[in-house]
This record gives structure tokens, sequence and C-alpha cells, in this order.
């Protein structure tokens, strides 16, 4: 039976690892959080949580609601898709046996152990260090290193600081519920209203454009969100379809991903056995 290759996470960096993987051949399973905060949803297989099933640039993700239906996620491999479990803790690994396990949450912290050791162990962007918690870790950060495998070490540190404009970025003025008013590929004008945030108290202050742009990504509507939380993304290149398509940076971190998973001869002779 061919390998699988485990990536823990859905959202959009993970997710565009995943696509990699599945062009080269690969078969992906994904784990999830009940209530995944995805912003640039459209290209995120955590979506499927939702919608039950969701495609990205034509690969299609499942639902697994049981992470111990070992013969549902197997029947939805066989059908060249990917199972998106409902799994936060990663127990589907002890019974899938997955050859590789990329840690794609951008949690920003050491991974906590799953019980369960692949051939090859792989983590996303900071909070990773190979030979420590990881085998190889993924530089996640844009610039000259964006992508980069260590063997050795580990990736940047965070920044705390978006990457670009800052002003692209859309954060939740107070603690609530997200209420939607514009969708993800929708043109914003300068200063328009993209949300609201309806509070305890009954409140709804406003989530504005910073400028003129397409709406590339917004948490969710009805979800809940904490004062400060990133919740959206105004691109000012205002080209729609950059917003249903796996991002460069995404791809280049798959690309690492893939690297990393045929440079290791006892990995790569698995791959497809």
């Amino acid at each position: 039976m061919p390998a699988i290759v485990l990536v823990r996470g859905g959202g959009e960096q993970a997710t565009g690892a995943a696509v990699r993987l599945l062009r080269a051949g690969l078969r992906v399973v994904v784990t999830e959080l009940p209530e995944p905060l995805c912003v640039r949803r459209t290209v995120c297989f955590a979506e499927a949580v939702y919608a039950g099933e969701v495609a990205v640039e034509g690969h299609v993700a499942r639902r697994v609601d049981d992470p111990t239906d070992t013969l549902r996620i197997l029947t939805i491999l066989g059908k060249q898709q990917v199972p998106v479990l409902i799994d936060p803790a990663c127990t589907a690994a002890k019974a899938l046996h997955p050859l590789v396990i990329v840690d794609g949450r951008m949690r920003k912290a050491p991974p906590e152990p799953i019980g369960y050791v692949p051939a090859l162990y792989i983590g996303l962007g900071p909070g990773f260090e190979a030979g420590v918690n990881c085998q190889a870790a993924i530089e996640t950060q844009r610039g000259h290193t964006l992508g980069r495998v260590y063997w050795q070490g580990g990736p940047n540190p965070d920044t705390g600081l978006p990457e670009g404009d800052p002003r692209r970025v859309l954060r939740a003025p107070a603690e609530g519920v997200l209420v939607a008013h514009k969708e993800i590929g929708d043109l914003c004008e300068e200063g328009e209203l993209i949300a609201e945030i309806e509070t305890a108290e009954g409140s709804r202050p406003a989530v504005r454009s910073p400028f003129k742009g397409v709406l590339r990504g917004l948490i969710r509507p009805g979800l809940r969100v904490a004062q400060g939380m990133k919740i959206g993304d105004v691109d000012p290149r205002g080209n729609r379809s950059y917003c249903f398509l796996v991002s460069d940076k995404a791809l280049a971190v798959g690309g690492g991903v893939l690297e990393a998973i045929l440079a290791k001869p006892e990995v790569r002779g698995k791959l497809w056995a």
C-alpha cells in the first residue's frame, strides 16, 4: 500500500504543502480542530470541517468526523481525495502509520508528543528546531530563505509583524462574533464596511477596508473572535483570481516539504511501495 503523509493542520501553509505533495502523487491525510480559524478559507482544506467537502485547485478534501474510522479514511484516499479528520490530538497516527508527518499548524511553539514516531517529522515555521523537536524544519518567513529546509537549527523567529503593508491585515476591534458584510473575492473601496463584531454587550464595532482592494481572506462568519485577532486580509493588487489560488509563499513552503521528504533515501524508497 502506498505510504501516507499526515499533515497536521489544514490552514493556508499546510494546504499549500499538501497540494504540492498531491501533485507529486503522494497520499495525504489532514488532521484539524473541531472549529478551525482560517483567514484564506478558499485555499484551506480546513474548510471541509464546516462544508463537508471542499476543493482547492481541483484537489477535493472531505471531512471525517471519527478519526478511528479507518475504512472511511482509506475509501476517500482510494478516490484520490484528501480525508480531513477532526483529530486535534493526532490520534489517527497510531492506526494509519504515516511514513511522514508534516506539522503545519503554525502554532509558533514546539509540538506536543502524540505517541507515534514517523520515519520523518517535518515542522513548518517558528517553534521548530531540527534535531530537537523535529527532523527537518521549513522556513515560512518571506525573504531569501523562504522554503529552505533546515536539518540543523530552525527557521527565523516570529517577528509578530505581518509581512508587507501592515494595513492589509484586518483585526477584530473587540471580542465577539463575526458578522460579515463582504465575501472573499469582493472588491472593497477604502473605508467600506467589511464586517462587524457583535459583542456580548450588544455593540457592533465595524471592520472597514484600509484601502481599495480585493477581500482576499475573512474568517468564517458566525465564529467567535478575540480582540486584536487577525480576521481578514485585503489585497491592494485587486486581482480576484488570487483569492482562489494557493499563494507563492505556500507553494514555496510546500516545495521545501517535498525536498525534505525526497532527500531521505529511507523515506523516498517507501513512498510509492
